[in-house]
């Protein structure tokens, strides 16, 4: 028999991506067949599945905590902002469109049915299902047609753990005030809560957690302090990336409003001879820098008009001319060349644009979206590299008989003709650690991490950190067979 339980949060970056991947290894640990799902994702920040779709990459993460293959069924609704008021909506692992996010509200409650015939799939082969809910239940303006929280957690018959996050302050409130904005149906759901992200003496909540036990009738199911490894996870939030300062080789990445599958920076940021440098709009890009990493777009000619606004545009030709690196990842590398066409207007409005102009290259946005999973070659030093697609368009010119990657015998990017500014359609390339080492040679810098070997460590004392922190005796107790109403 087949259980389930959702974590919802009392907001959104609450952890309940990390506590879900914890719990999946530790139950996983303890013999049960774990499976993660989320109804309903907001990311640009994508993982490709081996049939080729798209979910949320901490839905990913998740599988790889339960020790199984990522598949579309996991988190079947996928929104991937495109603008600040419209987004391409991703449905079991396919483009479906893209829509208004007034539109969306609307329209939203049409998509349940998918969001339920995911999970009934992987109910079918699981013993427990963890469940991870999207922003706050609290939200109530929202609670007509949703399918994140509450709406999925009634629609599917799935009990409910609320979590605060108590770094962010106010946690009782977070709490208590969530019951206090829930219809009684709602409430009738959840069956505990946990407090989050501690720091310090846990023994000092005591009071404050005995508190809302008074104030709302839920057991407290754990309060977890501050899991200080987190970082070293693969981070799904444009919110979490973060500047990371470790050797003398400096590696900067411009911000952009709609930087996409910039997990490319996990592997770089692990290296304790690599400081990453995350550059936000308003700052100029350092001039000591050895490598400028233009990460993936999910809007690529916005996010270069974007580049041309802070100055970067001027600041990157200096950086050329002082001998420094330049690589360009899918839609980085889409602004290094001449020019971008647009004739369809699949990236907005239709029209040609001049890109950087640091590659001999054109882009041309047309024909169907490259989403696969991929083994490669380094040239010239033949390192084996696995990686990933997720783009729309083809480039090509010139410098493309400088490719630098094979894939399936075709070569894979272009590069200058002194090889300091290279592009690739390439995504997760550095997590390949022959590949990773090789490139950081070529900056001056040693590689002494073992990426992948890293994150299954991180993992395993995630869960056995929650193991200490929460009561997962209790927490696998509440989980109830998946009920419809």
């Amino acid at each position: 028999m087949v259980r389930a339980i959702m974590i919802q949060g009392t907001g959104s970056n609450v952890g309940k991506s990390v506590l879900v991947a914890g719990l999946a290894r530790a139950y996983t640990r303890r013999g049960l067949r774990v499976a993660p799902f989320k109804p309903q994702n907001m990311s640009n920040n994508a993982a490709v599945t081996e049939n080729g779709g798209e979910i949320g990459r901490a839905q990913a993460l998740q599988a790889r905590a339960a020790k199984r293959p990522a598949l579309t069924d996991m988190n079947p609704i996928l929104l991937k902002p495109e603008t600040d008021t419209g987004a391409q909506i991703i449905v079991q692992g396919r483009r479906a469109g893209t829509m208004k996010a007034g539109d969306y509200r609307k329209d939203k409650s049409k998509l349940l049915g998918a969001a339920l015939e995911s999970f009934d799939r992987l109910c079918a082969d699981a013993d427990l299902v963890l469940v991870e809910g999207a922003g706050s239940p609290a939200e109530t303006n929202l609670r007509n047609g949703d399918i994140a929280n509450m709406g999925f957690a009634c629609a599917a018959g799935v009990p409910v753990v609320l979590v605060g996050d108590i770094h962010r302050g106010g946690v009782i409130a977070q709490i208590v005030g969530t019951r206090a904005v829930l219809d009684p149906g709602d409430l009738g759901t959840i069956r505990g809560f946990a407090v989050n992200r501690f720091k310090g003496d846990v023994s000092l909540f005591d009071d404050g957690r005995d508190d809302i036990a008074a104030r709302t009738g839920w057991p407290c199911l754990g309060v977890v302090p501050w899991f200080h490894d987190a970082w070293k996870l693969p981070a799904e939030d444009m919110m979490d990336i973060r500047s990371h300062e470790g050797g003398a080789c400096k590696i900067a990445v411009p911000q952009l409003e709609r930087m996409a599958n910039f997990d490319d920076l996990d592997p770089l940021s692990a290296e304790p001879g690599v400081s990453v440098e995350i550059i936000a709009a308003g700052r100029p890009l350092p001039g000591d820098a050895d490598l400028v990493l233009l990460p993936g777009s999910k809007s690529t000619i916005g996010d270069l008009t974007f580049f041309r606004e802070q100055g970067w545009d001027i600041d990157l030709l200096a950086h050329v001319r002082r001998g420094g690196h330049v690589l360009g990842l899918c839609g980085g590398y889409q602004m290094l060349g001449k020019t971008i066409s647009d004739p369809e207007g699949v990236d907005g409005r239709p029209g040609t644009v001049d890109g950087l102009g640091l590659l001999d290259v054109a882009t041309v946005m047309a024909g169907e979206k490259q989403v696969t999973l991929r083994d490669a070659t380094a040239l010239p030093g033949g390192e084996p590299v696995s990686g990933y697609e997720i783009h729309m368009g083809r480039t090509e010119g010139p410098d493309c008989a400088r490719a630098w990657l094979k894939i399936d015998g075709r070569p894979e990017g272009a590069a200058s003709a002194n090889g300091r500014v290279r592009g690739s359609y390439l995504h997760g390339l550095f997590s390949s650690d022959k590949f990773r080492a090789s490139y950081l040679a070529g900056l001056g810098a040693d590689s002494a991490v073992a990426y992948e070997d890293g994150v299954e460590q991180t993992l395993d004392a995630l869960a056995d950190h929650l193991e200490r922190h929460m009561d997962l005796d209790l927490i696998l107790s509440l989980a109830e067979e998946p009920r419809r109403p």
